[in-house]
Order: C-alpha cells, then structure tokens, then sequence
C-alpha cells in the first residue's frame, strides 16, 4: 500500500473531512495544502502536538484511543486559548501499514473529530518510528484570545475541573497495582481520562472577554501554574484544601492524591484567573454543566506558593512532568 492509498483508505472518510458542517474550510484534502477562510472580525490560532511513542503513551497502546487522544489533546490548546475550531492536519510516521491498526487508529481520531466538531483538512504520512502530529486551527473574536499574561493581583484562581485524574489514569492504563477495592466503574472513568480527555472548548468560549488569563493543564498543575506566573509577572498561591477531586480518586492515600492533583499532569481542563467582580459568572458556568471552581488567588510578587493549611509555601523545583529532562537530574 503506498501512501496515497493509505491516505484514501484510512484518512480521506466522511467522518474525519466532514465531523462537522465548516463553512470555513474553502478547500480540504487533495490539493498540495487546505484553504481556510476565518469568519471576519475573527484572529487565526494555531497549535501543533507531537506525540511520541514511548515518550508520550506507552508502546503497544489501543490504536483508537491513541487516535483519539492525539486529537483531543491538541484540541485542548485551542480551548485554552478560547478559540473555536476550524480543522486540524495529520502528520503520522509508521513503522509499516497495517490494515488493522490504521483502521482502528482513524476511528478513534474520527471519534475525537465528532466530539471536537473538527475536520480533517490535510497532512502526511511517510515511514519511521511511530510518531503522531498534530495542528489544529482555530478562530477568535479579534482581541479575545485568552493568553498566559493577564492576570492581576487581587484575581481568583479558578480551574475547569477535577485534578489528579489523568495521572491515575495512566495507572490503570499500565496495569499498575490498584488500591483494594476501587470499583471497576471508577477504573473505567479514570482509563476514559486518559485516554479520551473532552476538550473544555465551551468553556474557554465562555470566558472570553472575562478571564484575565489561562491554560490547559498537561504538565501538571504546579508547573502549569507557574507559567501563567512566569508571563503575567505575579505569584499565584494555591489552596491545597481548594483542589477538586473525583470519586475515582479517593480510593488512594491523601498523599498519592494530593501529589497526582498538583503534579500529575495529562487532565486537559482549564486554569484561568478571573477578575474578583466576575465571581457571579461562575455559579452560572456551574449552572451550564461546568465544574469551575476557585483554588486561589493572584497575589504580587513572582512564583506558585502552596498552601496545605499551615500557611503558604513557596514551590522549588520542577512542579510537574518536564519533555526531555535528564534522568540524572
């Protein structure tokens, strides 16, 4: 099967070019490259994601949930950014062309698609080392891309969801030893998070024009944290008692908790600083199906402080999961 074959096969379907009506996309696949055409008034977003096996997920993984991770992690920048989505290219790298893997690989990406509301608009495929990537496009309202470096002193410290989840995910994806008695149901909300994280684009789209800054949490929440320290020039402190956990979580020691919920990394749901006055907004978010709630507050000064209760702590070190960090650090 040579590449033009693969692409048409396993690439050129109706559920990844057409997931969603896009009025945007003026030319897909087959040209040498796609045409897009954003609504006017709007600013174009861009994001690329490289996943990389034995980096980025374990090897011999499900090849639907790994097309459908793929996806949906990137998505997630745009929802971080509060963008809507225009479409996204492939570029995937095989060691060979198997029939069975690609089929089950492109449904899974298909499935994502569908959830997004995203369209497959381009990309490549070429032989290598399994190696996944992903850019999507997307369009705000000019003004309104919802950026690392605007938080205030004196705002609220806000996160889209609950913490620790993809962390313990990863557990179970790898067979790892569970605690005793942790219900199957709990086993399956936790490998659906790791695997098949849902992109909070409704949720970045609402706090346009209304949040000072944000992200999406992938390396954890400390490190996360500090980044929108880092660019906004503030430090942001942490109530620990604040954290939001799953049900699914509680079967594990406080201490395995707290960690997966500030270190973890992979939960894809938002970190924003929301302006005092705005505080009203979220009890209405929560009335539409968001579970935003408040773990702290900017405050002036630089860094992330913690506090567990018995008052704030600064955080030294890494604070979560660092691409290419030596072993011997």
């Amino acid at each position: 099967m040579d590449e033009f074959d693969l692409i048409a096969r396993y690439f050129r379907t109706a559920r990844l070019e057409r997931a969603v009506d896009a009025s945007a996309t003026v030319l897909g696949i087959g040209d040498d490259a796609a045409v897009l055409q954003p609504a006017a008034g709007q600013q174009l977003v861009i994001s690329t994601d490289t996943l990389v096996e034995g980096v980025h997920f374990p090897k011999d993984c499900p090849a639907a949930e790994l097309g459908y991770r793929a996806l949906a992690v990137a998505v997630s920048d745009l929802a971080a950014m509060a963008a809507s989505p225009l479409g996204f290219t492939l570029a995937l790298s095989l060691p060979q062309a198997t029939p069975g893997w690609l089929q089950a690989f492109s449904s899974g990406l298909a499935d994502a698609a569908r959830d997004a509301g995203i369209n497959l608009i381009g990309g490549d495929t070429t032989r290598g080392p399994l190696n996944i990537g992903v850019t999507v496009l997307g369009q705000v309202p000019a003004g309104q891309a919802l950026t690392r470096s605007g938080a205030r002193p004196g705002d609220l410290l806000c996160v889209g969801g609950s913490l620790g989840d993809g962390a313990a995910g990863l557990e179970v994806v790898l067979g790892k030893p569970l605690p005793t008695g942790l219900p199957m149901a709990a086993q399956d909300y936790l490998h659906r998070r790791f695997w098949r994280p849902l992109p909070q684009l409704a949720l970045g789209q609402l706090l346009r024009g209304v949040a000072t800054a944000g992200l999406d949490i992938s390396d954890g929440l400390l490190a996360d944290a500090g980044h929108i320290a880092s660019a906004s020039g503030v430090r942001l402190l942490i109530n620990g008692p604040q954290l939001p956990m799953s049900d699914a979580l509680r079967s594990w020691s406080e201490r395995q908790q707290l960690d997966w919920m500030l270190r973890g990394g992979d939960d894809y749901v938002l970190l924003f600083t929301l302006p005092r006055a705005a505080r009203s907004q979220l009890e209405r978010w929560r009335a539409a199906g968001h579970a935003v709630c408040v773990i702290g507050e900017v405050q002036g000064g630089q860094g992330v402080q913690l506090d567990l209760g018995l008052g704030p702590k600064p955080i030294d070190g890494p604070g979560g999961y660092q691409h290419f960090r030596s072993t011997d650090d």
